[in-house]
């Protein structure tokens, strides 16, 4: 095979594969350019998320005529000029990279004039070919604006996701560099509304609060630290302010924003036992070392580093954030300003009421005949010396509670008449709350100082037979264990239900209804809920408006970062922070850019609200919401399997139950 260079468009567009991934990239770099160029006033004009037009506009220092066309080749920078600078790279672009890709895959003006210059030029590209320079008439500072983005590459703008989608991408990028430089103005529209108009900030937290909100800075506290290697600024959230969605957490090097999943574990750590699994708190952490520690030209985008002491910069990190944390109690501990909080006893003085001041002792009445048929007037005295009186012709019970005639534990007393033997395995059950038993081995009841305690001892071995239903619905006995569980009656045993798997079983009916079928019922909230989710997530709402209606949601935009949540689909809490919660989670099912065909995907996204939906949920109140549960979940497409095809219910038959007992 023969070797030939390159064409330099080619080239170009080659390494636009790599600089420019899509129209945030062109975003970051000509605002990185800005910044660099000394700016104190940066705008941002977006058309069309970025397709069809990309606008920066600076006051920046300017280009002269030479210049200006001298930048769209490849690897031309003013920033680097021996290799020893390679060691010392304090600005944005150093590689000469960006104006080259840009032009190979889009049609690009360029307007710029120094001070020192009475006029300006203006230079036009397209497809990496220079066609024209003029003199024109135009401020101190830089104008160049992208049109037409990957128009000579149909497959790059084909594979573009929607509007919505890359315009969030393109305010993630723009907020990485305005939280670089606070002191500098930014701005940015879209199809000609203001998204942000930034004034230049007194302070990093003022930035923080024009740009994520005032809740988000309310939600930090600070964080520095110094040492002879690394200088640490900044802010980290509060434990109880984590949230499952990412999007707020930053790492900076010398003014340049860098992902770092290993630092990334160092505050995480420093989180351990303060926050759930799952989720991830606020963080907003400025490094400062020394340039020659640090290289910034490991990747082509520009967004890793590589320290030269990785593990003490970690160390750093974790024991700054852990500090903070620790200072301002968010470990928790007890309030010793709330007496009604510490609800401990005292061991003190009172201490006899917490413990008796005398040893039990054990009596033996010698007297005493089990095995005479004539009734036994004596007593006898169990292991917590209570005594138990009254007439038996049986033994005691060995399992399932005391015989009539003989005492129970700590201090009670059985009284009653019984006819026959106790039972020991299998035999009477205990109904709280019932009425008196009457027959085989009943008793009135426990009592305590006078007072009924529990509830009746009843035989319930003549309705043995009638344990199991013969039909599952309706259901009309049910327990609730730990409010995780159902156990109601079956033909053959005992049907054990997964509350949380039911729940997500009959919102994933329901939403697969609202999708394919528009069949859907929204429950409004008593007050409306305001969640603050970005200009970004913002985005990412009103492209879905019509896909959250369907399902239930009534979700209203409120401002530029804001909406109001009105109403919830059927089955969703309506507590305001359960909705906000949601809310993130809502984030990351509605932010997934995969696609299938439109059947896979309606049951996806069925899948993903009910899994939703379920979390939110209050936990069961009574048994009779239990009962309606399982009347739902019972007349459902498949009350065994949720949409994910995780088992919901199980059986317990008797021959199961039976085998519990038979070592005992």
């Amino acid at each position: 095979m023969e070797l030939r260079i390159l064409p330099g468009n080619i080239a170009n567009m080659i390494a636009a594969g790599e600089v420019v991934q899509r129209p945030a990239s062109v975003v970051k770099e000509l605002v990185e350019n800005a910044v660099d160029a000394g700016a104190e006033q940066i705008s941002v004009i977006i058309k069309d998320s970025g397709r069809t037009l990309i606008q920066v506009i600076d006051n920046g220092k300017g280009m002269n005529p030479d210049d200006a066309v001298l930048c769209f080749e490849r690897h031309a920078t003013s920033k680097i000029a021996t290799a020893e600078d390679l060691e010392d790279i304090t600005t944005f672009g150093f590689r000469g990279e960006a104006l080259a890709s840009i032009a190979a895959v889009a049609e690009v003006t360029l307007k710029t004039r120094t001070e020192d210059e009475e006029v300006g030029c203006q230079v036009e590209f397209a497809a990496s070919v220079h066609n024209s320079t003029t003199e024109i008439a135009t401020p101190k500072g830089t104008n160049i604006a992208v049109r037409n983005l990957f128009y000579n590459v149909p497959a790059r703008r084909k594979f573009l996701k929607s509007d919505n989608v890359e315009f969030k991408h393109i305010v993630e990028e723009f907020t990485k560099v305005a939280l670089t430089r606070p002191e500098i103005g930014f701005s940015l529209s879209h199809n000609g509304k203001d998204v942000f108009v930034l004034k230049p900030a007194k302070s990093l937290k003022y930035r923080i609060m024009d740009l994520l909100g005032a809740s988000v800075t309310g939600d930090v506290v600070d964080v520095c630290a110094d040492t002879s290697v690394v200088s640490l600024r900044g802010f980290v959230g509060r434990p109880d302010t984590a949230r499952k969605t990412l999007g707020n957490q930053f790492f900076f090097v010398n003014g340049r924003y860098f992902r770092s999943p290993y630092l990334h574990k160092a505050v995480m750590k420093a989180y351990e036992g303060m926050i759930a699994d799952g989720v991830t708190p606020s963080y907003f952490i400025y490094l400062e070392v020394d340039p020659h520690s640090v290289d910034v030209n490991i990747s082509p985008t520009k967004s890793e580093v590589k320290f030269e002491d990785d593990s003490f910069i970690f160390q750093v990190v974790y024991a700054s954030v852990k500090e903070v944390l620790g200072k301002n109690a968010f470990a928790g501990g007890i309030d010793f300003s709330n007496p009604e909080a510490n609800d401990m006893p005292v061991l003190g003085s009172h201490f006899s009421e917490y413990q008796p001041e005398s040893i039990p002792q054990v009596a033996v009445d010698g007297g005493y005949n089990p095995f005479d048929p004539v009734t036994s007037a004596g007593s006898a005295t169990d292991e917590y010396g209570a005594v138990g009186r009254g007439a038996s012709t049986g033994s005691a019970t060995e399992l399932g509670g005391p015989a009539d005639g003989m005492s129970g534990k700590f201090g009670t007393e059985w009284r009653g008449a019984s006819t026959g033997s106790a039972t020991e395995l299998g035999g009477p059950a205990y109904e709280f709350g019932g009425p008196a038993g009457k027959g085989y081995g009943s008793a009135t009841g426990w009592k305590d100082s006078g007072k009924e305690r529990f509830g009746q001892y009843v035989d319930r071995r003549e309705d043995y037979g009638k344990l199991f239903e013969e039909k599952m619905l309706p259901v009309t006995q049910t327990i609730i264990l730990g409010g995780k569980y159902i156990v109601a009656p079956a033909r053959d045993g005992l049907m054990i239900v997964n509350v949380r798997r039911a729940r997500e079983r009959i919102l994933y009916d329901r939403a697969l209804a609202a999708l394919t079928k528009n069949e859907h019922v929204t429950q409004a909230n008593m007050f409306p809920v305001k969640v603050e989710v970005g200009a970004a997530n913002r985005a990412v709402f009103d492209d879905k408006a019509e896909l959250l209606a369907r399902l239930g949601f009534d979700i209203s935009p409120f401002g530029t970062d804001t909406i109001v949540v009105n109403g919830v689909p059927e089955g969703y809490s309506c507590e305001a922070g359960k909705i906000q919660t949601m809310v993130s989670d809502l984030l990351l099912i509605l932010s997934d850019d995969s696609s299938s065909l439109p059947g896979v995907m309606e049951a996806a996204m069925a899948e993903k609200i009910a899994l939703l939906g379920a979390s939110s949920c209050d936990p069961l109140a009574s048994p009779m919401e239990a009962r309606h549960l399982l009347d739902t979940l019972l007349s459902s497409s498949n009350p065994e399997l949720t949409g994910n095809g995780k088992r919901i219910m199980a059986i317990m038959t008797s021959a199961q139950v039976e085998k519990l007992f038979y070592f005992f």
